[in-house]
């Protein structure tokens, strides 16, 4: 899908190399919009993937080979081109943290055992329904059935979990992929966000090694299909925050995980979220991209993630790759002045 950029006034930014600190009125918008983004909560998610579903149907992104990866039920492997929104699936076999939860001793990591509702939830499965308010016979429905993974005669719940993750640009406020642009076909909107301009885009491909969270990449297909050979990513759905729509994405997640509105307001959103979950004991529940003092200066999308962040391959440290520019700039020109100073000073002392 082609995005026309809109007329708006050009101001070069002293603070363009390392990214806006107030992105949209830093990027030269008279008139910006208040920021908007993705809180995306993770304890929440369900993988039903319906996020990916509306993200391609809204932004007619092509199908990109649903392919069984042997690795998880996942089919799309990650952000690319042609998905924009990506769930991982994070089968994770590991004990659980009695040092932070003594009720998840020999327990599965995840929701802890001393959870009310997964502890009635179990003893229904096995046939007791006395903690669900009803009697506790088991009822022969005439049908198959199977006992639970680490289910047969009372076992604990397996050491197994999943976590789920619903992945998307980050619309970073200090965005390298933008900076390192040599077209301008990655712009800057008025809601702070980042889009990529089809039309404009010349498949140079600078932008995919910039990106610190490898999500921009260039379309493959056959030739002359739209968008095929330029980068393409989330472009927050544009083109309906300009209507004042809700992103496809966000709009078809039935639990909420994915939650859009202003920045700021979703900060504190998942701030109170986070201080909840570790309240009820999930001290391992933690923010990721709403620092503002992160390598790039805060995600406009950002999570609340139960687990290292490298555990859903995201990088622990991001950071703008073009931060450093104008102090490299700066050393590279020294260096050709002493240069230079050398060399006539070689000059002259080789004439007398």
């Amino acid at each position: 899908m082609t995005t026309t950029r809109p007329e708006r006034p050009l101001s070069p930014s002293p603070t363009s190399w390392a990214g806006p600190l107030d992105p949209a009125p830093d990027a030269g918008w008279t008139a910006p919009q208040p920021r908007k983004g993705f809180f995306t909560d993770t304890s929440v998610c369900i993988g039903c993937k319906a996020c990916e579903v509306a993200c391609k149907e809204w932004n007619a992104v092509p199908e990109d080979g649903l392919q069984f990866l042997g690795s998880s039920y996942d089919n799309s492997g990650s952000l690319g081109a042609s998905t924009w929104r990506h769930v991982k699936f994070i089968e994770q076999p590991k004990s659980g943290h009695p040092e932070h939860d003594p009720g998840m001793a020999g327990t599965a990591a995840g929701p802890p055992a001393t959870d009310l509702l997964n502890v009635a939830a179990d003893q229904a499965l096995l046939g007791d329904r006395m903690a669900l308010g009803t009697d506790t016979n088991k009822v022969d429905l005439g049908i198959p059935s199977f006992e639970l993974p680490g289910r047969a005669e009372g076992a604990q719940r397996t050491e197994f979990r999943w976590l789920m993750e619903s992945d998307v640009c980050k619309h970073c406020t200090h965005a390298a992929c933008l900076d390192v642009c040599p077209t301008g076909a990655l712009f800057r909107t008025e809601f702070g966000t980042v889009v990529v301009q089809d039309d404009v885009c010349n498949g140079c491909g600078y932008c995919v090694p910039a990106c610190p969270f490898g999500v921009i990449d260039r379309r493959d297909g056959p030739e002359g299909a739209v968008g095929v050979g330029g980068a393409n990513k989330c472009t927050l759905c544009y083109d309906r925050l300009k209507g004042d729509l809700t992103p496809a994405c966000a709009k078809a997640c039935p639990t909420e995980s994915i939650q859009f509105g202003d920045v700021d307001e979703l900060r504190e959103r998942a701030a109170q979220r986070l201080a909840t979950l570790q309240g009820q004991g999930v001290t391992e529940a933690r923010l990721y991209g709403h620092d503002e003092g992160d390598g790039v200066g805060g995600a406009g999308a950002f999570f609340l993630l139960l687990d290292e962040p490298e555990v859903y391959g995201l990088p622990p440290d991001p950071l703008v790759c073009t931060a450093e520019l104008p102090g490299m700039w700066k050393r590279a020109g020294m260096a050709a002045l002493a240069f230079g100073a050398a060399a006539a000073a070689a000059f002259l002392v080789g004439d007398r």
